[in-house]
């Protein structure tokens, strides 16, 4: 395991960075109800001055942190530790790079000057100090007709006491090429205060294949904010998955923009929440070419006094006929000082669509506990039963085989947690 040495970045970085640094500086924190889309998330106790960015990481810290996704089959390995690079180990074949961002940016400058800052392109506080303050980060290019077999596994651990961590990936599938990815946020510690703020940039081209497997498991004092966004090609297809566990507080927006014709996009989420936690999710699914499709699926379960909010738009613009876009958001709160928000909504600028959601907010059903009750088992048993199957539907949208068992076995190790405060 080696230490990898941030290179000595290309002047057209510089300069991007500088303008980053610049704005950031002139750009405000958006204000709780005060804008748009953080109408139910507050942050004004946020003070981004309490935060610097995070130093040196200390490689221990890897061993100290609760992994998400545990039993990928012979995984690709990134690992970083606050602002340090601890490994990226594992053979690649011909016409496939996986190394850090900063590095890409010194030995493969065509690639990512071509791409960086094109799929995020809007500009807010959090993106511009993003912008500015990367360290290390995820840079994975697949060439064309290129398939990785191997899955990619990149883990990120905050360790440093109230710093700030930001990390950026950029990950681009040219056409014809297929691969899989797998990023988790983690603390070292459940005591660990940071801020976490998080770019994420998806580039499948046409014809090509990404899986791109997130989650965070950060320490419930932390904050985390997320601008991820990807661009899918002619006949290409995204498969999204978003787990949110840890956090205290933050907001993650995810947008998908179906750019071709024949392009598909399938976004599944999940987040469980207990205590004082709040996790906001913002999902846009954009079909911006004709024949393409997206289905997005989002399920929680919130216990203690824990609050959730999802907020989906999806977008058909003009021309983008024969358009079939699915979304649905279900949220099953375990007490009744939980509370959960959900919001669907269309814009639709075709004619010839098919377009539909669907939201749901409930509690444990008593007659399926009544039912399972009178076959003998007892209460315990019986709500964990009716919380697996809820959340059993959305594993299920995965083939079996090593994908649905990492994934079920995140969420059953969660829901044990949550679980064990009933």
């Amino acid at each position: 395991m080696a230490t990898a040495i941030s290179p000595e970045q290309p002047g057209w970085l510089t300069a991007r960075r500088e303008r980053a640094a610049s704005l950031s500086e002139s750009l405000e924190l958006p204000t709780y109800k005060g804008r748009a889309g953080w109408e139910f998330t507050d942050i004004s106790s946020l003070d981004l001055a309490a935060y610097p960015g995070a130093g040196a990481g200390d490689a221990a810290a890897v061993e100290r942190a609760e992994a998400l996704f545990i039993g990928l089959e012979d995984p690709i390995v990134v690992t970083q530790v606050d602002a340090t690079t601890v490994e990226v180990a594992g053979e690649l074949p011909d016409g496939v790079v996986v190394t850090t961002l900063e590095q890409a940016a010194a030995s493969h400058p065509e690639l990512v000057e071509q791409h960086l800052g094109t799929i995020v392109s809007g500009q807010d506080a959090f993106v511009a100090r993003n912008d500015a303050g990367f360290a290390g980060g995820l840079f994975v290019h697949v060439g064309g007709g290129t398939v990785l077999e191997r899955p990619i596994l990149v883990t990120v651990v905050q360790n440093d006491d109230r710093t700030a961590l930001n990390w950026r990936s950029l990950i681009v599938v040219e056409d014809g090429g297929e691969a899989e990815v797998w990023e988790q946020y983690l603390s070292s510690d459940a005591d660990r205060d940071g801020l976490f703020n998080t770019v994420v940039e998806l580039v499948v081209g046409d014809n090509a294949n990404l899986r791109f497997v997130n989650g965070q498991n950060l320490s419930e004092k932390s904050w985390i904010f997320g601008t991820q966004r990807a661009e899918v090609g002619r006949d290409g297809a995204l498969d999204w998955v978003s787990l949110g566990f840890g956090s205290a507080r933050g907001k993650v927006r995810m947008e998908t923009k179906l750019a071709g014709a024949g392009a598909d996009g399938r976004v599944t989420g999940a987040y469980a929440s207990h205590r004082r936690q709040h996790v906001d999710f913002d999902t846009t699914q954009e079909h911006a070419a004709p024949h393409t499709t997206s289905d997005l699926a989002f399920r929680g379960v919130l216990q203690g006094r824990s609050e959730a909010v999802w907020r989906g738009n999806i977008i058909v613009d003009p021309g983008a006929q024969q358009t079939d876009a699915f979304q649905e958001s279900r949220n099953l709160l375990l007490s009744k000082r939980a509370h959960a928000d959900a919001i669907p909504g269309l814009e639709i600028q075709a004619n010839d669509v098919r377009c539909t959601h669907a939201a749901a907010i409930a509690q444990i059903d008593p007659e399926q506990l009544f039912y399972l009750r009178s076959r003998g088992l007892p209460l315990e048993t019986a709500r964990r039963l009716v919380i697996e199957g809820f959340l059993a539907e959305l594993v299920e949208r995965f083939e079996e085989g090593p994908v649905r068992t990492v994934l079920g076995g995140a969420l059953e190790r969660r829901l044990g947690l949550i679980l064990g405060e009933l």
